[in-house]
């Protein structure tokens, strides 16, 4: 029973620690390009607002 028991939470260890760093490796793979990507975005719209104003000042 002694063996068991701690097979069994060795097991699960292993089994969370496997889920954290697939979850780990998505963020940085797929979400973290996309927020950069937005941020890109975003920059370049604040660049424009303040071109576009600029340009009109009497």
């Amino acid at each position: 029973m002694k063996q068991f028991t701690k097979g069994f939470f060795l097991g699960s260890l292993a089994t969370i620690g496997a889920l954290a760093s697939g979850i780990f490796a998505f963020h940085k793979s797929v979400i973290e390009p996309i927020e950069q990507e937005e941020e890109r975005f975003d920059q370049n719209r604040r660049q424009a607002n303040r071109k576009n104003r600029s340009a009109h000042q009497l």
